[in-house]
């Protein structure tokens, strides 16, 4: 399959037009209805469905959207490495993995302290949940990942190594205006009954065994796609949801917290490739556990496993 045509079909689900996309491209419309209907040819399955307003991606489409976008750019990325190698000396890209939360903040924060020391350098950052980010290191995909060992935990995997930050304190994410808003500690008891928006399993499971071990049970009665849909269901009153005290200085103006009573929590790891690693992936981890500490400090009771150093 050649990139050209997953360019176009790309292009043609942003747009939902395929003209729009033939405009975008310098190509005939009947150009690109060819490349599409090539595609599915190839595939087997149907990807793209009319309706009134255009084209969108069929259920099969969307998912082979994701996966093309993602090819396309390491593509990208890859002519850019080739064309920014000088005197047969490559300037290799740093590519950097995180938790949805901690990309919000902590670890681009981190990068821009990075770069001053080191100067411009390539660099990538993927956000992506934890199982992910780890199978992405070990495929020599990413140099280095800032994970969580939230359920169902990390695997013990010889081929990485492991570092632990620090924990994170879960809070709970209210609308503005909630009665809760801004109070704390606050006992899971007194929110249980509401309604709770999730967008993982790992989430789900912290805030059912917090609540277990109160003996109660939280009402999970929305779902999300992810993070920032679980947030857009909080800020418009149709649920609360438990999120990464990490997350807190990065939430958006119409969400508030409230802190929980011994609240769970989650630990804060990198993890890193044993071979070839990086030359800035020290650094950076060096970074990461300087912004970390101050505010975030490790907790005392916490007991490194075989794979943490």
């Amino acid at each position: 399959m050649e990139l050209t045509v997953w360019r176009t079909f790309v292009t043609v689900c942003r747009l939902g037009s395929l003209s729009a996309a033939a405009a975008e491209l310098n190509h005939t419309q009947s150009a690109v209805s060819r490349q599409i209907a090539g595609l599915e040819r190839q595939l087997g399955v149907p990807l793209m469905e009319r309706h009134a307003r255009g084209v969108r991606p069929t259920p099969a489409g969307e998912v082979f959207r994701r996966h093309a976008l993602a090819t396309l750019n390491e593509a990208d990325r890859a002519v850019r490495a080739a064309r920014d190698a000088r005197d047969g000396a490559l300037n290799r890209p740093l590519a950097v993995g995180a938790t949805p939360s901690l990309a919000a903040g902590i670890v681009p924060e981190a990068i821009r302290d990075l770069l001053k020391h080191t100067g411009p350098i390539p660099w990538s950052l993927l956000p992506g949940l934890s199982a992910h980010l780890h199978n992405r290191v070990t495929a020599g995909d990413l140099d280095i990942a800032v994970v969580t060992d939230a359920p169902p935990g990390l695997p013990h995997d010889p081929r990485v190594e492991r570092r632990f930050l620090g924990l994170d304190d879960m809070v709970v994410a209210l609308p503005v205006g909630h009665p809760q808003a801004g109070r704390g500690p606050v006992h899971i008891q007194t929110l249980a009954d509401q309604t709770w928006a999730e967008d993982n399993d790992g989430s789900a499971a912290l805030l059912r065994q917090h609540a277990a071990r109160a003996g109660v049970s939280a009402r999970i009665d929305l779902t999300a796609a992810d993070l920032p849909g679980k947030l857009a269901l909080v800020a418009t009153g149709h649920a609360i949801a438990l999120i990464p005290g990490v997350l807190t200085c990065a939430l958006r103006t119409d969400v508030t917290t409230a802190t929980l009573v011994d609240p769970p929590a989650r630990g804060i790891y990198t993890i890193t490739p044993r071979r070839d690693p990086h030359p800035c992936a020290a650094p950076l981890l060096d970074r990461l556990t300087t912004a970390f500490t101050p505010d975030r400090p490790a907790r005392a009771t916490h007991q490194p496993t075989d794979t943490d150093s």
